[in-house]
């Protein structure tokens, strides 16, 4: 997470959607970068709501903007799923090593799922919350120039983004049958995804799943 308090900006880390990059190359202008432990560096709205929005509102006088990016569901699996292919977690329970795609997927549909396949939500990440807080600007993973020209106005700044944390090379076959019974199961994801605009603009779906 990285607040810019002059700019009225908090950047929440929705994990796998390249935001330890935007990290690395804004830090040096953020008023606060929470990089650790993972569940603060990581914190959903709920999160901020609770333990950050307080605190930033009594020392920042007016109310912050919070922004937020958001991947194509399949290819936000698939991020996980290549992440968790690394060296360094070969023979962890997390690790995908020996699984498939069409496995990984259907182990994140269980009601119980292994520890390989538990990796959230991003909707349940952006989640409005109950007194109304919630992401103001939201952009697609996919809409770098987008996200970039965003943060160059609104931060007055030039940004050049480093090539960090990228996962390995894996193969991403989904079968149709698997596609089909995940985009049923979670059209939640699919809706809030689709509801994004240009410039960040997108409808809040409170409550979503």
């Amino acid at each position: 997470m990285l607040v810019f308090s002059k700019a009225r900006l908090v950047f929440l880390s929705v994990p796998k959607t390249g935001t330890s990059a935007f990290e690395a190359a804004l830090g040096p202008q953020a008023a606060m970068i929470i990089s650790d432990p993972p569940e603060l560096k990581h914190a959903p709205v709920f999160r901020y709501n609770r333990f950050f929005r307080p605190m930033l509102e009594k020392f920042v006088s007016e109310k912050m903007d919070v922004l937020a990016v958001m991947r194509e569901p399949i290819n936000w699996l698939g991020s996980w799923y290549r992440y968790r292919q690394r060296d360094a977690v070969q023979g962890q329970e997390n690790a995908t090593h020996g699984v498939t795609f069409d496995e990984f997927v259907l182990a994140y549909m269980k009601g119980n799922r292994p520890a390989f396949a538990e990796v959230g939500s991003q909707a349940k990440f952006l989640e409005t919350q109950k007194n109304g807080t919630g992401v103001t600007h939201l952009f697609r993973y996919e809409d770098q120039p987008g996200l970039i020209a965003f943060l160059e106005e609104r931060l007055q700044t030039n940004i050049t983004l480093p090539n960090i944390n990228v996962s390995p090379a894996a193969p991403l076959t989904l079968s149709s049958n698997v596609e089909m019974r995940f985009r049923r199961k979670f059209a939640g994801e699919f809706q809030l995804y689709d509801s994004i605009e240009a410039c960040g603009r997108y409808k809040p779906l409170p409550n979503a799943r």
